[in-house]
Parts: C-alpha cells; structure tokens; sequence
C-alpha cells in the first residue's frame, strides 16, 4: 500500500498584529496565513500537576509560565488521551485510536514495533503544504531505521527513540555483565539516517528537556528566516521517572525532585514562548501544551491525578484526562475555561483543518474537526464520547458526563484487569473519583448511548481490520 496523495486545501487568513513587545508581527507572504504550530507534550504529567488545574504550588513548585499560557487561551478540563504512552503518542500522530494502527500498548522490547509507514502523521499531511517539521524529545513509535521521525514526515529530529526508564540500564552491573543493548539518543534529517549519539543514561536523562528546548527554538529561527510555516512536535521526557531534574533546577524547590522537575518544565515552556516572542510571530503561532497520559504510581515518581482517580494503564479517569491547554492570539479566546469532551485523536484532523491540508481518505480517521469549538464560533463540542482501549481491551466507554466500563477498576498498572459480569456506569459530574455506580432502571437509559458508540466503533474494526503489531513496513 503507497501512502495518498494529500490535496492542498484553502488557507485561513490570520490577522497582523502587534506582539507584547509592541513590534509588528511577521507576515511572511510564503506563509499564506497558515498558522504555525508548536505542540509541546509532557510525559506522565497528571492532571493536578500544573497550578491552574489545582496543583503548581500544592505539588511544591509553581508553574507562572503554563498558568499564564492558559489565561492567555483555552483550557479544557475533558481533554481526553490514550492510557499508555506509545498508544497516546500514535493517536496524536495519526489522529486514529492506537488499536486500528497495531500500537495499542507500550513494546516490551523485541520484535518490529511502532507505526508502520503506511501510516499518514501529522508531520506528513503538514508537509503537504509546505510546513517545515521537527520533533524534539521522546518518540516511542518505533525504534528501527524506516520507523524514526525522520522516516514518518519531520525534515529533523533529536532525542530517544524508546522510552526514558531505559536509562537506568546503563549503571545496572547485571545489565553491562549480560551484553544488554543499551537506548542512545538520536538525531537525524529527512532523506538520511539517524545516527546514535551518546548512551541514554541517568547523567543524559538530566540533560536532554534542556536540549530539546534549545533545539526547539533553534528551529523555530530558521523556519522563520526561511519563510516556512513551522510544526514543532516537542515531546519533552519530564516528568516520566525517573523524574530527575537538570543540575541548574536540582534543589530549586527545596522539596526534591519532582517538584524541582516540574519547576524546570516550567521554564522551558517559558523559553519557548519567549522565542515565540522574540521572533514575532506570536499572533500567527498555536502552541499547545498538553500530557500523552494520567500519572505514574511508583514510588518516589508518582504524579497526581487531581480530582480524578487512578493512574495510567487503566481506564480511570486519572489515565484519560490531562492537562490542555491551546493558545491562538485574537483567534482562540483568551480566558475560557471549558467541560466538553474533546480527544487527542481531534488534534491531527483540527490542525489539518487549519494549516489547509486534507485527511487521509483511504482509512478510518477517528478525529474530529474541532476547529470551530477551539475558535469560539461553538460552544459544543464535535464530539460527545469515544471508546476507551486499554491495551487490545475495550475497557469503557465515555458518553458526555456518562462512563459505562466492562472491566473493575484499576488503580495502576500492576492491577490485574477483571472483566465485569454486568457493566458499571458512573456519573463523573457527581462521581468524578468513579466509587459509587450508579445502578437500577433509573440510570440505564444512558446504556444506550454509550452502547451505540461501542458498537459503531466495533464494526468499523469489522468494515477495516486493524494492523497487528509487529506488521512489516508495506
């Protein structure tokens, strides 16, 4: 199978106009109003972690940079991803759930893993039109050349292809003793190779969000001297344990680590935005600041869920809902705060939508077109509810302020996963923690709904088969 043709669609227009510093903003003609786009993903980051969704200084480190982005624009509270980070980060790219695509859980290691390169991401439909594209930080979608960034759409990338937990590896005796093959981070360019820079180790694992925010706003530079519309991906390791921060942030807080980390992402937000600034560009770039999942549970990294329950791996509340954050100056409003549901497969079609690239037409695309919610012009969202996968399971289903899920609960991921005789169904604006299920004639109305999302999606599978993992490349 050959990946199609994209077609070049209209353009929106975006107004000039002056930056904080009173300059005028830069309208490059090559650009055509296509807005760029920075897409800053966090990892593991929890729901109560950032001061403007309850944590910041609760969690021992304020985060004045990430709160001012959100007053600044639109902050969602129903901002829903996938439980496990490889899956989330291929609903992103794809805008399809991570079960049509053969990534629906995070690789063990061995065996071919990752998206296939039939896939179509995000970094390709943008390249369609012109952008140029790079991504900065924790890939996790594949790890053999063909399957890197640079294979998958961006002109550049740096940083690790698996995971960050990896970089324990290299101080374990036993792991040196038995030959172990250890992570390395990487870099490489559109047309080329990756090559294998220095091992991935506890000292590189300190300093690399530092790296990637510095190579972020190298390329953001060049893509404006160059008069291209830009699409940074930047998928930063914090706050993935373990969550250690660099030297310059390390007893910043005088609470640890964590907190100590959560001060350092901080502030790389903060230089990203400030170079935003720096080049003028401000009114013409989205940014969006968002998780790929719910907290971790293991002692001494274990996040906050905030008001919800549970962590990632599982289909509680505490996995699916992370922070969202999206600024679009006098094109998003500024300030709004709102409840309705959106998921992280919506962002590829949206941001299609506005950059004027078309969707794949040849496969499923569970995104939705957001363009007009985030804008303003409606105040509902296109979506209502969406399956929710954990691993191959289909564990729940969530239809507006309804959850109905087939399995028990679970905390973390070390709980086994037990299938219900009878689904649960849970009211999340009375029962945002999912401890009292609601039961008895009186409620089973809301089945239907829900029922019906399940069972459309579950013929979709039936009209197109889902990729296995481990599918070779086509």
């Amino acid at each position: 199978m050959k990946k199609p043709t994209l077609l070049l669609g209209m353009a929106l227009l975006a107004s000039s106009a002056l930056s904080p510093t009173g300059a005028l903003a830069q309208s490059s003609p090559a650009r055509d109003g296509r807005p760029n786009i920075v897409f800053i993903l966090m990892d593991n980051l929890g729901y109560g972690e950032v001061g403007v969704y309850g944590g910041g200084i609760t969690r021992g480190a304020p985060t004045p940079r990430i709160d001012r982005l959100a007053t600044e624009g639109t902050r969602l509270t129903n901002y829903n991803v996938e439980a496990q980070c490889t899956p989330s980060r291929s609903a992103i790219m794809t805008g399809r759930f991570s079960i049509r695509s053969g990534t629906h859980s995070v690789p063990i290691g061995g065996g071919l893993e990752g998206l296939t390169r039939w896939e179509v991401t995000i970094a390709e439909t943008l390249s369609t039109v012109g952008y140029a594209t790079a991504a900065f930080g924790k890939w996790h979608l594949g790890s053999e050349q063909g399957r890197l960034p640079n294979e998958q759409g961006f002109d550049e990338w740096y940083g690790i292809p698996r995971t960050t937990d990896e970089a324990f590896w290299p101080s374990e005796p036993a792991a040196k003793a038995a030959g172990a093959s250890f992570e390395h981070i990487m870099e490489g360019r559109k047309g080329e190779r990756s090559r294998e820079g220095p091992v991935y180790d506890l000292d590189q694992r300190r300093l690399i969000d530092a790296e990637c925010a510095r190579r972020t706003v190298d390329f953001m530079k060049r893509s404006v001297a160059s008069g291209k519309p830009f699409y940074a991906y930047v998928p930063f390791t914090l706050v993935h344990f373990p969550t250690l921060p660099n030297p310059q942030f390390a007893g910043r807080t005088g609470y640890g680590d964590f907190p100590d980390a959560l001060a350092e992402m901080d502030a790389h937000v903060g230089e990203i935005l400030d170079a935003i600034d720096d080049l003028r560009v401000r009114e013409n770039t989205i940014v969006v600041f968002t998780s790929d999942n719910g907290p971790e549970a293991t002692w001494p990294w274990q996040g906050s869920s905030g008001p919800w329950r549970g962590y990632y791996f599982t289909h509680m509340e505490g996995s699916l809902r992370v922070p969202f954050i999206v600024r679009w100056p006098g094109q998003i409003p500024a300030g709004r705060v709102s409840n309705e549901i959106v998921h992280e497969v919506d962002t590829f079609t949206t941001f299609a939508k506005v950059a004027g690239a078309a969707v794949p037409q040849d496969r499923p695309i569970d995104g939705l077109d957001q363009s007009d919610f985030l804008l303003g012009k409606a105040e509902t969202s296109s979506r209502e509810g969406f399956p929710v996968f954990v691993a191959d399971r289909l564990e729940a289903v969530k239809w507006r302020n309804w959850k109905l899920v087939f399995y028990d609960e679970q905390r973390d991921w070390w709980t086994p996963p037990t299938k219900l005789g009878s689904p649960k169904g849970f009211d999340l604006i009375t029962d945002p923690k999912e401890e009292y299920p609601a039961t008895g004639l009186r409620n089973s109305w809301n089945a239907g709904p829900a029922m019906r999302i399940m069972t459309e999606f579950v013929e979709s599978l039936k009209r197109t088969p889902p990729i296995a993992p481990g599918t070779p490349d086509p």
